[in-house]
């Protein structure tokens, strides 16, 4: 089931989309690494990172976004 909701702001959407793209590619690692690795990746100000630790914590952790 694929979930429509998305959060504010492009770097949120772009770290959602890739946390969605490395679950669905396979990668087991912890929803909380993935959402580390994207902070940097996406270079997240700690509150954005913080309102993704809640956005997945709020949906469930199983949301696929394509």
């Amino acid at each position: 089931m694929m979930t429509t909701i998305m959060p504010e702001g492009e770097k949120l959407r772009k770290a959602v989309k890739w946390i969605s793209a490395e679950r669905q590619s396979g990668n087991d690692e912890p929803l909380m690494t993935l959402i580390e690795k994207a902070a940097l990746l996406f270079n997240l100000s700690p509150k954005e990172e913080e309102y993704l630790r809640i956005f997945y914590e709020q949906k469930g952790d199983n949301i696929i976004v394509e």
